[in-house]
Parts: C-alpha cells; sequence; structure tokens
C-alpha cells in the first residue's frame, strides 16, 4: 500500500460508528455512519483501498469484532490499530494518574480540539451516552476531566426507576423541548413546564447545561485566562438551547483526533524507512 492511500478512521461511541476516509492531505473523501445492530453496513463499495484503519472504540468486545468482520469482508488483511490514549501524543499530555484508563474517544477527542484551535484554553463538553468534560491547556495539557450520565440516559434512568414518571425517548424529548419553546412564545429553551413529560425533559437538559456552565465559569476563576467551550456530541442540540454561555461546536473531533494519530503514525513510519535506507546506503 503507498503512503498516499487514505486512512480509515473509525470512531465506535456507544450508541453508533462513524467513520471517514481522509487523504494524505487531510481532506475526508467519504464519510458516513451505522448503527450497532446487525443490520447496519458501511457504504465502502467503490471506495480506494486505505492503508490501514484507525479505531477509537468505546463500545466493547461485540462492536471490535463486528468492525474486524466488516474490515476482513471488504478489505481482507487490512492493517488496523485499535488506539488508546497514552501519556503524550500528537502534543497533547496527559495528566491521568493512569494515563490508559483515559477512554480513547476522549483522547482522540482532545487531540482534535487542540488542533482545531490552536494555543487557546479548552473545556471540552461532549454529549452523548456519558457527558464528558475535559479541560485542556493552551500547551496541550490535560489537566483532567469529569463523566456524568447523559442527556438520554438521565432520561431513561428516571423513566426505569421511578412509579410514575415516563420512559422519554430522546425523539419524545426534543420535541418537548420544540413546542415548549414555541408554547412560550420568545422565551428561549427549557423552563419551569405545566405537565410531566416536559418537566422531565426540560430538568434533565438544564441540569446538564447547569454543569457545563458551572465549571466553564469555575474552570476561567481559576485559570484567569479566557476558556473556548467547546461542544459535539449527540445531544449537543438540546443541551447548547439551554446554555447561557458562548460555545463553539465541533461535530468531529474524534475523527479528527484520529486523522492526527494516523498522519503521525505515518510519519513516524517513514522516518524509520529513511534510517533504514541511510544505514544500507552507509554499509
Amino acid at each position: 500500500m503507498t503512503s498516499s492511500a487514505p486512512s480509515l478512521l473509525i470512531d465506535a461511541g456507544n450508541s453508533r460508528i462513524k467513520w471517514a476516509l481522509v487523504l494524505a492531505d487531510g481532506t475526508q473523501s467519504a464519510t458516513g455512519a451505522l448503527s450497532h445492530d446487525a443490520a447496519g453496513r458501511p457504504d465502502w463499495y467503490g471506495l480506494p483501498a486505505p492503508r490501514g484503519a484507525w479505531i477509537s472504540n468505546v463500545a466493547g468486545a461485540a462492536a471490535a469484532a463486528r468492525i474486524d468482520a466488516l474490515l476482513d469482508a471488504h478489505w481482507p488483511q487490512l492493517p488496523r490499530t485499535t488506539i488508546r490514549a497514552s501519556a503524550q501524543q500528537c502534543g497533547v499530555t496527559n495528566s491521568y494518574s493512569t494515563p490508559q484508563a483515559l477512554g480513547s474517544d476522549r483522547w482522540a477527542g482532545m487531540i482534535g480540539a487542540r488542533a482545531a484551535f490552536p494555543g487557546e484554553h479548552l473545556l471540552i463538553a461532549t454529549f452523548g451516552t456519558a457527558t464528558t468534560l475535559e479541560a485542556l491547556r493552551a500547551d496541550g495539557r490535560f489537566v483532567g476531566g469529569l463523566i456524568a450520565p447523559g442527556w438520554t440516559l438521565m432520561m431513561r434512568s428516571l423513566g426505569e426507576h421511578t412509579a410514575q414518571l415516563p420512559t422519554l425517548d430522546a425523539g419524545a424529548a426534543r420535541g418537548l423541548l420544540e413546542t415548549g419553546a414555541v408554547h412560550e412564545g420568545a422565551r428561549r429553551g427549557p423552563f419551569f413546564a405545566t405537565d410531566t413529560p416536559r418537566s422531565l425533559s426540560a430538568g434533565c437538559t438544564l441540569a446538564q447545561a447547569g454543569l457545563i456552565e458551572r465549571m466553564w465559569r469555575d474552570l476561567q476563576d481559576e485559570w484567569q485566562v479566557p476558556v473556548r467551550l467547546v461542544v459535539s456530541g449527540g445531544a449537543v442540540d438540546e443541551v447548547t438551547s439551554a446554555l447561557k454561555v458562548p460555545h463553539t461546536r465541533h461535530d468531529s473531533l474524534v475523527l479528527s483526533g484520529l486523522a492526527l494519530i494516523a498522519a503521525e503514525s505515518a510519519g513516524n513510519a517513514a522516518k524509520v524507512s529513511d534510517t533504514t535506507s541511510a544505514t544500507g546506503r552507509d554499509a
């Protein structure tokens, strides 16, 4: 496989699998997403063979086996790398007490965020099955983070563990937020509601927004510098509808980070190849 071949990037989260084919110059030539059910198949037909696959998988062993089966069916023997967080990579330094214990999606997302907003202090908020926060210094030092139940998980937990509250799925909850905002006219986002489903939907949304706003303000007070709040994830629209602080949306942090990790590995391989060639000439 030539060094100019694209890289296949795969982000396997708890809700779905996203993928992208990225050219050597960083351009995405194809992207897609699929669910975790067995019926889903990526649309890889007609695409050029990649030089390898770089995978972030936080969805467990079953997802890993399925990804392997999909790759073997379409590109047999394709080299693949399942990334893990490390102490340092692509300009990001990991301050976790056990660096490898940090989720690969959070690690790749920080690498992608630092590249997207170089020289800035960042608070990265990702709204997926879990809501995660990462505090990232401008010099690339990850100082720590938080993990909380995600927006949908909060609502499902309330429905499953209380006798009189409904179990709302994301679609139903989104509809309630939208109709609530329209009903209140100029009022923006969730508010005190007058029925149980809207109370539940708005309460969980505001719980998410309150956490983000609190930590963003605390971080700026501690660091005494401006901090950019970067938001992403499947529930980003719902949570940001309630945010009252400035924020920047980025929809592909993990894939962007994977692209940088893949590019760094290609550069390292090229250095090894050049060293080997030079050694051969000297001999």
